[in-house]
Parts: C-alpha cells; structure tokens; sequence
C-alpha cells in the first residue's frame, strides 16, 4: 500500500535528525545540509522506483488517465492525504532547520519536498489501471501542506496538531484483499481501525503565567464504521454461518483528552527529539462517540 511508502519515507528523514547531534544548528551547516539532501534525494527516489516495480507492476499501462475519488471512504482518504502532507512538511522542515536553514527558507523547503514527492506518487496513480490521477487527492495533499506552513508564518508553532490512531476493527475477514490481511495491513488499509484527531492544547494560547497544563490538550477526532466498501456505504457479504449480513457506513465523531509531549519541554535535546516523533500519535485516553444518531463512550479509545 502507498501509505507503508509514506511512513518509511518520513522514518529515514527522521532517522538522520535522530542519529547525529540533536541541537539545531545556528548558522548553515554545509555537511548537515548535504546530508540530509542526499538522505532526502535517496528516500524519494528509492520509495518512488520500488512503487514503480513493485506495487505498480502488474497495473502499469503508459497511459495517463484521471480518477475522481473525492467521494470514497467517507472522506477518511482525503484526511489522510492532509496528514501525510502534514506530516511530510513538518520533519523536513525541521531536518533543515536542524542543518541551520533560517525558518521561512525551511518551510519553503519542506512544503516544496511534501508537494513534490506526494505529486510524484499522484502520477505513479495516474499511469495505473486500478486508480488515476486525483485532483481531490492534490486538493488534501496541499491542505496538509498548508496546515503546517502557514501556523509556523503565524506563531512560529504549531497549536493545532494533526494526530492519528488506530486499533484492529472487525471488518478486515470479510475484504482482507482490500482492508488487509495481516494485523500490519489491516492497522493501515483499513480505514474502519483509524481515527484522524485536531488536537489542542488550551496553554498554548494563554500567558506563560497561566497555570493550566500544558502538556494536557483535547482532541476533535473523525473516524467511519462497517464502511467495508469505498463505493457503497451500505454492503452484504456471505457470513461463516449460512445467511447475510449487511453493513451501513456511517461517519463517527469523537472526542477525547491527549497528551501534548513537547509541553514537558525537556532539557536533553535527544527527549525533544523522541517527544516531537510520538506526538505524531494521539495517546489513548477514554473518548465520547457520536455515530449513526448515538452517543457512546468508549473507556479506552485507540
């Protein structure tokens, strides 16, 4: 699946910002800067020729065509498309700006890369029988970008954080083609286990005399259910035991409390570091749901 792509791509530019010194340069770093260019270059171009030969290989058709998907999965595709850019933008910008690249020319930098690279596999879809060129897909990937850049432009951080989660839903046995069939597949084809979260630390827009936490942040998240499909929101499959079963899809909302790590603000550089890397997640925490007309709450929410 793209989506292992994606992570292994942001994992090796994160790795050179764990690997060597922790510490943002002050001034440019010529060798910092080369290295984390050609780590950068390497990543792209490799995760890019193993799509091509691999994941694309038995679909591959030389002939450039459009797709519009913009209506599939109840909009979970998209947001992950905005999380990505999101996520992409937010480690290479810092990647430079640990090599001493000033703030703007860093954020230039990381969307550019983030629009590139996620372009690139946009037009690895478009020569594919089994997708096409998305410009819904463009349209997410963009937003992501800009969900990172322009709080940095504005507060030189980031209070709105982009977060995710997933558990194994019980919905994978019956596409497990589709929806995956090992528990790795499954945590990232089935959309059904994830939850995509806004969250927000209160402290962050109070005075530094403020006494509210400021590692304690609330979380907005969106998520589907029985959504086994992309096209058809309501489906029946053939169960174990004779007879039917039919799934209806419907959005979830949720909310819940998080844990913003880089509130703690250690003083070892290399804790930064590891808390800017598992921020990326949301904490499990007890969360209320909103489905299908009703309230829950689950008392430990993944």
């Amino acid at each position: 699946m793209k989506n292992i792509l994606l992570i292994s791509f942001v994992i090796l530019t994160l790795l050179g910002r764990t690997q060597t010194f922790f510490e943002n340069d002050s001034t440019l770093n010529p060798k910092r800067t080369a290295w984390t260019s050609a780590t950068i270059a390497t990543g792209w171009t490799g995760s890019i020729l193993a799509l091509k030969n691999v994941w694309y290989k038995e679909s591959w058709t030389n002939s450039f065509h459009l797709f519009d998907d913009s209506q599939q999965w109840l909009g979970m595709d998209k947001i992950g498309h905005v999380y990505t850019g999101n996520l992409i933008t937010k480690n290479i910008a810092s990647l430079y700006r640990w090599s001493g690249v000033n703030r703007k020319q860093s954020l230039l930098i990381g969307s550019s890369v983030a629009f590139g690279y996620l372009s690139s596999l946009e037009l690895l879809d478009a020569y594919s029988e089994k997708w096409g060129f998305s410009w819904s897909d463009i349209g997410a990937n963009t937003l992501g970008i800009a969900w990172y850049t322009w709080q940095e432009l504005l507060w030189e951080e980031q209070r709105l954080k982009l977060k995710f989660s997933a558990h194994l839903s019980p919905y994978a046995q019956y596409r497990p083609n589709t929806l995956g069939g090992t528990v790795s597949e499954r945590l990232l084809k089935d959309y059904n286990g994830q939850t995509y979260w806004l969250s927000i630390s209160p402290a962050q827009f109070m005075n530094e005399s403020s006494s509210f936490p400021k590692w304690l942040s609330f979380s907005f998240g969106y998520s589907i259910d029985e959504k086994i499909h992309g096209d058809f929101n309501s489906y029946t499959v053939l169960t174990g035991k004779p007879g039917l079963k039919t799934f209806n899809a419907k959005s979830q909302y949720l909310f819940s409390l998080d844990i913003d790590f880089q509130g703690f603000n250690p003083k070892r550089q290399w804790m930064k570091t590891l808390f800017k890397v598992i921020n990326h997640v949301k904490v499990p925490f007890p969360a209320v749901i909103f489905s299908g007309g009703k309230l829950e709450v689950s008392s430990l929410y993944f």
